[in-house]
């Protein structure tokens, strides 16, 4: 069922984020651009070290090729996978497996976008279909109201339970100084939003904001000489169901019913060997859709699960521990935001350090609920 992966054989060995407070006039390449290059440092490693690029950006469909001319290097490799917030998970296992096979010597893995700042809008892969286009959805919201919606009617969820994602993922984000949004957030405050896809209401979307982020892979046993202690890459897997949501056999489980499995058994552990969970919440009912169909509660009990805060500050189930992208940041994509998370919480250096976070897990979600991954991160002692 796992497959062949090279457990703990590759490491993310520098991370960075960046620009969240606005892009201070920098294009989405120069994000990217400015997050790798703090990342190769971060890693003790020079842009000569990197021979393989890995990116996805929201304007610029030959964006490997733009940055290795903007770095002016000539790597063996590139790949601009596009599936959305997802890709970044997609992303770490190429690399992974690419570096086990020796094809490859150090990857950097880099993301940019000026949405706030600059049009306030993605080029969006986001385009209405002879199927959904008749009811006029709001894209790519309204998939995901139709989503909760489903959720509601089958399992008895509530606004309320999706109120617990947004207020946990706000008391994070308050205790760490990247974040975008802080200040009080109740459930009140939630439900009292105003309403743009019902179900979800402003509080139940993600943020618009600037930003960058960038990992640096490499073989484990190198990495372990670098400047930071290595995040051993466990496992990582990827499954599409679909394009559309129109295309969706059940809309409330997701193809992360399927990545999380595989990565699990590539990982060697289960979802209750998992210290600290990273997961893409564009939309609450996302955050609640993944725990379920992660391994972390069953199917239905997700609101429930959420509720009392057990997933934020102080709760028994840390989930989204930088805010998240309805807190922290969500510069178009949160995906590889979610996995420098992890990465950060494993080496110990979080902003809302975990005492215990030997084995993290980073989901990324793209499309409409479409594609979906899983990557789970270990300390070297894991390995």
């Amino acid at each position: 069922m796992g497959g062949h992966f090279p457990r703990g054989k590759t490491a993310i060995a520098g991370l960075a984020t960046y620009g969240f407070d606005g892009a201070n006039g920098l294009s989405p390449i120069e994000m990217a651009a400015k997050a790798g290059l703090l990342a190769i440092a971060d890693a003790g490693l020079a842009l000569r070290d990197v021979d393989a690029l890995f990116i996805c950006l929201p304007d610029d469909f030959f964006a490997g090729l733009t940055l290795a001319q903007y770095y002016g290097i000539s790597p063996r490799y590139t790949d601009c996978n596009r599936t959305g917030g997802s890709a970044f998970m997609s992303h770490v296992a190429v690399a992974a497996m690419m570096l086990d096979a020796g094809y490859i010597d150090c990857a950097l893995i880099a993301y940019g976008s000026n949405q706030r700042s600059g049009t306030g809008k993605l080029v969006s892969a986001f385009r209405p279909n002879p199927w959904e286009s008749p009811y006029r959805p709001l894209i790519p919201l309204s998939p995901y109201a139709l989503a909760a919606a489903r959720h509601f009617h089958e399992y008895g969820t509530t606004r309320e339970h999706l109120a617990e994602v947004a207020v946990a993922a706000r008391g994070w984000a308050n205790t760490n100084p990247q974040a975008f949004a802080k200040g009080p957030l109740t459930i009140e405050d939630c439900l009292n939003a105003r309403m743009i896809s019902s179900p979800l209401g402003v509080r139940d979307c993600c943020l618009v904001t600037d930003g960058a982020a960038a990992i640096v892979m490499t073989r484990a046993d190198r990495a372990r000489d670098l400047a930071k202690p290595p995040v051993a890459v466990l496992g990582a897997a990827a499954a599409t169901w679909y394009s559309t949501v129109a295309q969706s056999r059940d809309l409330t489980t997701t193809a992360a019913a399927e990545s999380g499995p595989r990565a699990y058994a590539m990982a060697g552990v289960g979802p209750a060997d998992i210290d600290v969970v990273q997961l893409y919440d564009a939309f609450t009912i996302n955050t609640i859709l993944f725990l379920e169909d992660l391994g972390f509660c069953e199917k239905g009990e997700g609101g429930a699960f959420v509720s009392g805060g057990r997933i934020g500050p102080g709760g028994a189930r840390p989930v989204n521990t930088d805010g998240g992208g309805l807190s922290c940041a969500h510069p178009g994509m949160y995906g590889l935001l979610a996995i420098a998370e992890a990465a950060r919480q494993v080496r110990g250096e979080a902003a809302n350090q975990l005492p215990k976070a030997d084995v993290a897990l980073a989901h990324g979600n793209g499309g409409t609920l479409s594609s979906q991954a899983t990557v789970i991160l270990g300390s070297d002692a894991t390995v």
